[in-house]
């Protein structure tokens, strides 16, 4: 699914909240969110979620987190590593600029940070879908205007959602004519999808609500491709625009000061800086020197020794830098070192279950990270749908009605965790010991000079891929995963590559391991098929491990297929079981806050919202504050 929040959080949501069930021809939503034509069953709202529980109702102002009264005005700036070629963010070649999807909108928008999987009307003023859900009338306003003044119509919808099919991911595109057979225009501000028959209903209404619009005449004047990198955009209608573009250097959005949508209930106390700035660095020391320099002014930190050690400066110990750790509501995202599946050697689970023995978390976590992480084990981690022991009576009657796509021994045995080691050296002998056992059995012994081949006289070989732009703790943490390699006699290679040569070996899955992640999830949508599913995985840039599982696909239609959220539920977290099962993935650690470090001159509402921390979003600058870093030669 192609979509963006108005905001910047990093994790993938795709979690959605608990609420009722559509009934068969009434709909009762809290806050009578929505009404119901009963004589032909179709349902009228200005929002959407899956069961039809939505928070806000009609008349609502604002969303209950943001500060309607928050100030406009002022700069936010942020550091980003690496390089960039485009500000096309759609592109399938080279790297794109940071925020560069932001100056798009879409009918729906889904920024309600203290709820999941409810979506409100942003171009759309309202949407009309039977009870069915085999079909979605948009209702567009008609004020909503892009950039350069013109107005947004359903003609640009139709026409940018056509682009995505023919230009955009194949992934996605081949997904989404599967599922979207038609879509048509009904007239300037009215556009209606017709949704395949047969299939679940997941992921339908919520995906062609999702897609960014474009400028149709804008495309058809430059002759310019979706899938191409280049510097030059169509203009958008959301509230920023793009002000500066210095490749590689620095990218500034400026306030739309005719934005169109100031005044939406979604809009309101967001989107509050009159400038976001994008710093770009070569490297994580070059940008935490710029920080305290004051080259720019909010950094969200994810280096632990950084966090520990080093933000002892004077403007820290001063206040005119604010150190603070931020609840954090979402589940952890699923990240750690990914094993390629398509590689012939990591198809034996025993070869990847010793490597993954080499992995010392509790020496990491004690000796480069001090102490501050948590080790993950689960998809949906510290959530209702975690898997936790063997399947209870119920989730093994929904297992066992799936057939012998689900191994016999899944059935019996406890939910995968990873393992456990000995904090005090970074060798703990005996997960070395049975790793070397593992190998032997899976055909790789050891030589006389210490190196491990199968019959064919072939080195055990790992290649790790490494983006150099990380180089710090994560550096460290996989330099000393690979001395246990190789003590267990493996030839592991550490290839350290710049961040655009990363990119192009990802996508061409041109590595054994490699430090990445997959999706958290909560709720079932058709996401989970393509991050996690068979189809398309050789096109797939969102499955980095080649992950192709029957057993795997068939909970995830089960899932999508729930007729109730206790049935969704059931088979989300005998996903999460699965997931865990196939091993396609060394689970590494987890953080259950933001660690963030700004110039006093922010403010943020308070409480947080449980699902964002919201600092493009949903902050404001403190004119007063920030006069007085200036006078004080705080920032530059």
């Amino acid at each position: 699914m192609i979509r963006h929040r108005q905001s910047t959080q990093a994790r993938t949501r795709n979690v959605q909240t608990f609420g009722m069930h559509l009934a068969a021809a009434v709909l009762v939503l809290a806050g009578g969110a929505a009404l119901v034509r009963a004589d032909d069953a179709v349902i009228e709202s200005h929002g959407y979620s899956f069961y039809g529980d939505l928070k806000y109702g009609p008349d609502f102002t604002h969303y209950d987190f943001v500060n309607p009264g928050a100030p406009k005005g002022g700069e936010i700036s942020f550091s980003r590593l690496g390089t960039f070629d485009s500000m096309n963010p759609y592109t399938v070649k080279g790297r794109a600029g940071v925020l560069s999807w932001s100056i798009f909108e879409s009918l729906m928008d889904d920024g309600a940070a203290d709820v999941y999987g409810e979506e409100y009307g942003r171009l759309a003023q309202r949407l009309e879908y039977d009870e069915g859900k085999t079909w979605v009338i948009f209702y567009m306003r008609p004020e909503a205007r892009f950039s350069d003044g013109t107005p947004v119509t359903a003609h640009d919808v139709l026409f940018s959602h056509n682009l995505f099919l023919e230009q955009g991911l194949p992934s996605y595109a081949s997904a989404v004519k599967k599922r979207i057979p038609k879509a048509e225009v009904i007239d300037d501000h009215t556009i209606k999808f017709y949704f395949t028959e047969g299939i679940s209903r997941r992921s339908l209404i919520d995906q062609v609500g999702g897609v960014p619009v474009f400028s149709k005449a804008w495309y058809e004047k430059t002759g310019a491709r979706l899938d191409e990198a280049r510097l030059e955009t169509s203009p958008g209608s959301g509230p920023y625009m793009i002000d500066t573009v210095d490749v590689n250097r620095r990218i500034i959005y400026k306030r739309n000061p005719e934005y169109w949508g100031n005044d939406l209930p979604v809009n309101v106390g967001r989107h509050n800086f009159d400038t976001i700035r994008v710093e770009y660095f070569g490297d994580d020391a070059a940008a935490f020197e710029g920080f305290k320099a004051g080259e720019y002014t909010f950094r969200q930190e994810g280096d632990s020794k950084k966090w520990a050690t080093q933000y002892d400066f004077p403007k820290v110990r001063n206040g005119q830098i604010v150190k603070a750790e931020l609840p954090d509501g979402t589940p952890p995202t699923p990240s750690g070192m990914v094993f390629n599946l398509g590689r012939a050697i990591l198809k034996d689970k025993r070869v990847r279950e010793a490597l993954a023995l080499g992995y010392n978390f509790e020496w990491t976590n004690e000796s480069l990270q001090y102490g501050l992480f948590k080790q993950r084990a689960s998809f949906t981690q510290d959530t209702p749908l975690m898997a936790t022991g063997v399947p209870d009576e119920v989730e093994l009657a929904f297992l066992k009605s799936l057939g012998d796509v689900v191994p016999a021994d899944m059935l019996t045995l406890e939910a995968r965790m990873p393992h456990s080691s000995k904090p005090k050296r970074l060798n703990d002998r005996r997960n070395l010991r049975t790793a070397m056992k593992l190998l032997d059995e899976a055909g790789w012994p050891v030589g006389d000079d210490g190196k491990r081949r199968n019959a064919a006289g072939e080195l055990l070989t790992v290649t790790f891929l490494f983006n150099s732009s990380q180089e710090g703790t994560l550096s460290a943490v996989v330099e000393n995963y690979l001395k246990n390699l190789t003590q267990m006699g493996v030839n592991p290679k550490l290839e350290k590559v710049d961040p655009s040569q990363y990119t192009l070996r990802e996508r061409e899955r041109d590595y054994d391991l490699v430090f990445d992640g997959y999706s958290a999830f909560l709720g079932a949508g058709t996401g989970l098929m393509q991050r996690y599913g068979t189809s398309e995985t050789e096109i797939n840039v969102f499955n980095p491990a080649n992950l192709a599982s029957p057993m795997v696909d068939a909970i995830i239609d089960a899932a999508l297929n729930a007729e109730s959220r206790d049935e969704e539920n059931l088979a989300l977290r005998a996903l999460d079981r699965a997931l865990r099962y196939e091993f396609f993935m060394i689970p590494m650690w987890y953080n259950d806050s933001y660690w963030v470090a700004y110039y006093d001159q922010y403010a943020h509402p308070d409480p947080l919202p449980p699902y964002d921390l919201g600092w493009l979003d949903f902050w404001w600058y403190e004119a007063d504050k920030g006069k007085a870093l200036k006078a004080a030669g705080a920032l530059r």
